[in-house]
């Protein structure tokens, strides 16, 4: 059953998926409908799931699940995963590529970086410890709503930072 994503618990788990560009107003529109309609047939092992699907900052699709009302099976993540290859050939762009890491630039602008050129982009200064990354690996709302994006030092690219 579809819920509004806001009234996901905490606890609810989540699936981010990452666009390769970020999405028109009128794409954002137009797949809104998809979403409702997704996740109020998401089902696991024919139980209905409480579920909720968003984009944020127009170049991220979230999936949430309450897993209190039941968990998500292998064949309920092949669904979803179908679902978001669907959404890609419909708007034209990549959702599940892992090549670039997203951060948030001070004009609230969402900044792709290619994996490669990451340490040329702290040696550089473009990135800077505290520029705002968002870690597609939460996993659960509650850490998305306090922690992401979160700054980059604070998370596995600290690395990166170290001695700067």
């Amino acid at each position: 059953m579809f819920v509004a994503f806001h009234e996901l618990p905490a606890t609810a788990r989540v699936w981010i998926y990452q666009a390769s560009r970020p999405l028109t107003d009128a794409e954002l529109t137009a797949v809104q409908p998809a979403l409702q309609q997704f996740s109020e047939a998401w089902t696991s092992h024919g139980r209905t799931l409480r579920a909720s699907a968003e984009f944020r900052h127009r170049q991220f699709l979230i999936l949430g699940l309450d897993e209190a009302v039941a968990d998500a099976s292998g064949c309920s993540i092949d669904a979803s995963v179908r679902f978001v290859r669907e959404l890609e050939a419909r708007l034209g762009l990549s959702l599940l590529a892992k090549e670039e890491l997203a951060f948030l630039t001070p004009d609230g602008q969402v900044q792709l970086v290619p994996r490669r050129e990451l340490k040329q982009a702290v040696a550089s200064g473009v990135l800077r410890p505290d520029s705002p990354y968002f870690d597609n690996t939460v996993a659960q709302r509650g850490a998305l709503e306090t922690a992401w994006p979160a700054p980059a030092a604070t998370t596995w690219l600290a690395r990166y930072f170290a001695g700067n």
